[in-house]
């Protein structure tokens, strides 16, 4: 895993960088989408987290459900359009877990893509997600190191 300016960037994901969005495809064809941990550092200590229900289709760069910090609400935005096929219940349960795993147990929903094929090449990945993140919290002067 990569450390950018303080913050993990598993070169195994899909990014949005600009949306601090990622995705893992898995085994089944799902993606499991979340937030970064650039941006759970960026929201701080998250109080609320609430998906969009399961049989909902989101559309890529809308939000598949929206997350609250002591200084930010906002939302989860899709890197990609298609339909939430499992909601995070133990996220949804204890939001802590985005700040705390934002890769892991802080994951927020999964989608089964409509297009993953055609979408996923707007995404970055491995080494040119690094370079991107690099380049991003350089131009934004962000760091947490």
């Amino acid at each position: 895993m990569a450390k950018v300016r303080g913050c993990d960037i598993p070169e195994d994901r899909y990014y949005w960088v600009e949306k601090h969005a990622w995705a893992r495809l898995e085994a089944d064809g799902t993606l499991t989408i979340g937030i970064t941990d650039v941006a759970q550092h960026l929201a701080k200590g998250i109080v609320n987290a609430t998906p969009k229900d399961v049989g909902r289709t989101v559309q890529k760069g809308k939000s598949a459900g929206t997350l609250e910090s002591g200084k930010w609400v906002g939302p989860v935005t899709s890197p990609v359009t298609g339909e939430i096929v499992e909601v995070n219940e133990e996220m949804k349960a204890k939001p802590a877990l985005i700040n705390s795993d934002p890769y892991g147990a802080g994951w927020f929903v999964r989608i089964k893509p409509a297009d993953w094929a055609g979408e996923s090449v707007a995404l970055v990945s491995g080494e040119a997600a690094v370079a991107a993140y690099q380049k991003f919290m350089e131009t934004q002067n962000i760091s947490f190191e």
